[in-house]
């Protein structure tokens, strides 16, 4: 039983984990609504569960909160072109949907068209929050950087789609798992995107204890 509350028990630290994504999560989503926040929020969630839940460095709110203040203006652009574009997109499907009644060719068509742009959108949409949590770019860079990296990592770009569309499906049976989904998704996600990160990154400094310097990132 002794070993039962000990702090270090394998069972107490995935319940701390657990609560702690869902505690991240719950303020990743209040932080969403007012749209323009979507960027910087998705940017300070990956950087909280990478370092903070995966690595265990730091707290949660504090380290969210750090990273969405240091990354509000590029997260910001780069999100309300993403929201803009998404309801363009949107609303292109939903118009070549309609056209498959009087004309089922012209409607696959384009159809087929706008889903494929969707497509490249959403793998974007995978890799530029967290290229912008981990990397000091500018939005120009950064852009350059998701695109080049969610086409030469497609291995990884797919099954991360896949990943956040099996959570929409499990949201919409099962709604209270949104409260926990935001990190949910991003832990998953991140056991891909640190493997493709680690090859863009410089190599280690050196000892902490000699740098002065926390490189949690490549651990």
């Amino acid at each position: 039983m002794g070993n039962f509350f000990n702090l270090d028990n394998p069972l107490f630290t995935v319940l701390t984990k657990i609560c702690d994504m869902l505690l991240v999560s719950i303020a990743y989503i209040l932080i969403c609504i007012p749209i323009i926040t979507i960027g910087p929020a998705n940017t300070a969630l990956y950087y909280t569960v990478v370092k903070t839940i995966r690595r265990e460095r730091g707290y949660v709110f504090r380290e969210f909160f750090k990273s969405f203040r240091l990354n509000f203006k590029r997260g910001a652009i780069v999100g309300v072109i993403l929201t803009i574009i998404f309801f363009i997109l949107g609303f292109d499907i939903f118009y070549a949907y309609g056209l498959t009644e009087p004309d089922s060719t012209k409607g696959s068509l384009l159809m087929g068209v706008f889903i494929g742009i969707t497509f490249l959108v959403v793998a974007f949409s995978m890799f530029v929050f967290p290229i912008l949590s981990r990397f000091d770019m500018t939005v120009k860079q950064l852009v350059k950087a998701a695109v080049f990296m969610s086409m030469r990592h497609i291995h990884f770009t797919i099954p991360m789609i896949i990943v956040n569309l099996l959570a929409v499906v499990i949201i919409y049976f099962f709604f209270p798992f949104i409260l926990i989904a935001p990190a949910a998704v991003m832990f998953v996600n991140s056991l891909m995107l640190e493997k493709v990160f680690k090859k863009y990154m410089p190599e280690s400094e050196g000892p902490a204890e000699e740098t002065g310097k926390d490189e949690w990132y490549l651990e």
